[in-house]
């Protein structure tokens, strides 16, 4: 009797307890999608193919990015307007919002997930908030607009300044932030990208030919410039929009680094910084993307020739699939494990979403004049 009625009792508490609990919603296939002309985000279910719902009032973001927090319940936007809001996924709500600058261009979150980072355009320089409150912990100011902002372990940043192309580490792990400049990449940085081991910080000149890598395992080692000598032997177009460096663009041992102003793309040894290969592709690349646990590039591109999504073996450098998924093509985002690959069509207002062994199209979302695509996984991953 004593064994049934405490089985009872437990009973009745679990069942109670269920009751003042919210529906559980688990976050790991979740995502966000950026639309860009209404300042609104889509809140997508991966495994469903479905979205779920809009959270609006997040401002300009025609040229927003976002990270997420550790436990994938919070998103960080950084918009146009030098907005940054904090994104409830479960209440599907605006946590937070702070217009921290003028004109941002994105940011990043450190590897413990308590602080947020902020660069801006104008003015320059880099703001560093609190996760929880977006209370301002640190303001670093710059020389000029910030950019490639990422993430470092050991909740460091790293980023570049485009007017004097001096590249900057800070360290935020003490009682007061510690910035140190450990180079100079070249004229106009116009991005960067850490690699997967964070090991290496690339930044992308503009202002002349060439990449410049930085040894954050060894600061202090001098910066390594490469990719100097590409294009000298023909005539540059104009680049109707910057690429982008921020995507995970490494395999097989290499680089894969789009060619400003050129339709190609350039293939570099990671371990001599030498170009092994170049590719002739569509047109100009904006994002070059790995797709993962396997040997394919994905690449779209500038207007006006961005209706194509190109797929590259890294083994042989050839483009073995051309995709036309819809009008103006903006970003792309794997599954995590590589299954599918989902890509914005701003002009067609709708996300497609492609298996990636079969490169045919499954599903669509409709969204207004999406940009980027986010899932959740991103909180898991440095440099992102």
């Amino acid at each position: 009797m004593r064994a049934l009625a405490a089985l009872a009792f437990a009973l009745l508490t679990s069942t109670a307890l269920a009751a003042d609990l919210p529906q559980a919603v688990a976050t790991g296939d979740l995502g966000l999608v950026i639309e860009r002309a209404s300042g609104s985000l889509v809140l997508i279910d991966r495994s469903d193919r479905a979205a779920l719902g809009r959270i609006e009032g997040l401002g300009d973001l025609s040229h927003a990015s976002l990270t997420y927090a550790p436990d994938e319940r919070f998103a960080f936007v950084f918009g146009r307007d030098g907005g940054l809001t904090k994104v409830d996924l479960l209440t599907r709500t605006i946590a937070a919002r702070t217009v921290q600058a003028g004109n941002s261009i994105g940011g990043a979150i450190s590897d413990d997930g308590k602080l947020v980072a902020v660069s801006n355009y104008e003015p320059g320089g880099v703001k560093v908030f609190d996760a929880e409150t977006l209370a301002l912990v640190a303001d670093i100011p710059a020389k000029g607009k910030t950019v490639g902002l990422v993430d470092v372990p050991g909740r460091r940043f790293a980023w570049t300044v485009w007017d004097t192309g001096e590249v900057f580490l800070g360290d935020f792990s003490g009682a007061e932030p510690a910035v140190e400049m450990i180079g100079n990449a070249g004229k106009n940085p116009f991005d960067a990208v850490l690699t997967d081991d964070a090991h290496t910080f690339l930044v992308g000149l503009f202002g002349e030919k060439g990449v410049t890598a930085f040894d954050l395992w060894n600061p202090a080692a001098p910066p390594q410039k490469f990719l100097t000598d590409y294009g000298k032997t023909g005539e540059d177009m104009p680049v109707y929009k910057m690429p982008h460096l921020q995507s995970w663009a490494f395999t097989e041992g290499q680089y894969a680094l789009p060619a400003v102003g050129r339709h190609e793309i350039l293939w570099v040894d990671r371990e001599s910084q030498t170009q092994t290969a170049a590719t002739p592709v569509h047109g100009q690349p904006v994002f070059i993307i790995a797709q993962p646990a396997s040997p394919y590039v994905w690449v779209n591109f500038a207007t006006p020739l961005n209706d194509v999504v190109q797929v590259v073996d890294s083994r042989s450098h050839e483009v073995v699939a051309t995709l036309t998924p819809g009008k103006a093509v903006l970003h792309m985002e794997f599954a995590p494990r590589g299954a599918e690959v989902w890509i914005s069509a701003r002009d067609d207002n709708a996300v497609l979403i492609y298996d990636t062994r079969t490169r045919e199209k499954v599903g669509e979302v409709q969204a207004e004049a999406p940009s980027g695509i986010f899932f959740t996984a991103r909180a898991h991953q440095t440099g992102l």
